[in-house]
């Protein structure tokens, strides 16, 4: 439903939260520099807009009624924050609330690092961060951009290429010396650990590897850190985004089950919600995580 249709015009409001305030309209008359006469006109205005009587007469008194109370409380509030929002653009342009939907391991060990540096750059903005895995509709949950893997596929949204990824079957340093793995063909005699989100992946990389197409069935894990774990423990062989384990593998929780790498099907996106792109923290944001994807990829 489109609420817009049902905003009544910033100066009937504004006469609104003067006469709910004062409790006078001849007080909110002369705040707002208008006769008594405009004042009340309006108000019911206003009244025959939303349906809803907002004050009750006696003489000289004007009260208001229950659903003028509640009405006033919402107003005033809505209209402090817009006050408070042009004060705030005002004092600096680019200033403003920036919301990121991150993939959460990507977000906790590639972006956050980078994010300090973001701020300094940007003190007027404040960012918030929430984490999706899948792609959703950015204008409903209010999110201004996000971080996808897969493909250039985002509805309503336009996306920005950063970066590749190569992957890497990855397992515990016993598990490796149990199999002894000494070709990709070896993989499949072990158990293999899955990732929901990339179900194919195991195909995949075996076809890389110039295999033909077997039993790659296994463990399905739908969490990249509790998959990262499974396979430091022992629980089996997992393909893993190489950037994303790199500390687990070179403190030698994880090793190569073979030395065999290959680049994913999918590569990694910034997402900006296309009604959003004029946004001043969204076009900083953006400008600067293009810098740093081609500065520094993973």
């Amino acid at each position: 439903m489109n609420s817009r249709k049902y905003l009544p015009s910033m100066g009937l409001l504004v006469a609104f939260e003067a006469c709910a305030r004062l409790q006078k309209f001849t007080a909110a008359a002369h705040e707002l520099h208008l006769t008594q006469s405009a004042i009340s006109r309006q108000i019911r205005a206003l009244e025959d807009a939303v349906g809803v009587e907002l004050f009750t007469r006696d003489r000289q008194t004007v009260r208001l009624t229950p659903a003028g109370e509640m009405y006033a409380l919402e107003i005033r509030e809505a209209l402090r924050a817009i006050g408070n929002a042009t004060l705030q653009l005002r004092a600096d342009p680019g200033a403003g609330t920036l919301t990121l939907a991150i993939l959460p391991t990507v977000g906790t060990r590639w972006l956050a690092p980078l994010l300090p540096d973001f701020m300094r750059a940007n003190p007027g903005i404040t960012l918030n961060l929430v984490t999706r895995l899948d792609p959703f509709d950015l204008d409903a949950e209010g999110v201004h951009a996000a971080i996808h893997y897969g493909h250039a596929q985002w509805p309503q949204a336009e996306l920005d290429l950063l970066f590749g990824e190569t992957v890497v079957p990855a397992c515990s340093p016993a598990l490796k010396a149990h199999y002894g793995f000494a070709a990709a063909a070896d993989l499949r005699a072990a158990p293999l650990l899955h990732l929901n989100s990339r179900p194919q992946a195991w195909a995949d990389w075996f076809a890389a590897q110039g295999l033909a197409p077997g039993d790659e069935a296994g463990t399905r894990i739908d969490q990249f850190a509790t998959v990262t774990q499974a396979a430091s423990a022992g629980l089996g062989v997992a393909l893993l985004p190489e950037f994303l384990v790199r500390s687990e593998l070179d403190r030698g929780e994880l090793v190569p089950a073979v030395d065999l790498r290959c680049g994913s099907a999918g590569s990694y996106y910034l997402a900006c919600a296309s009604s959003q792109l004029r946004y001043p923290p969204l076009r900083a944001f953006r400008e600067w995580l293009g810098r740093q994807a081609a500065a520094s990829p993973p």
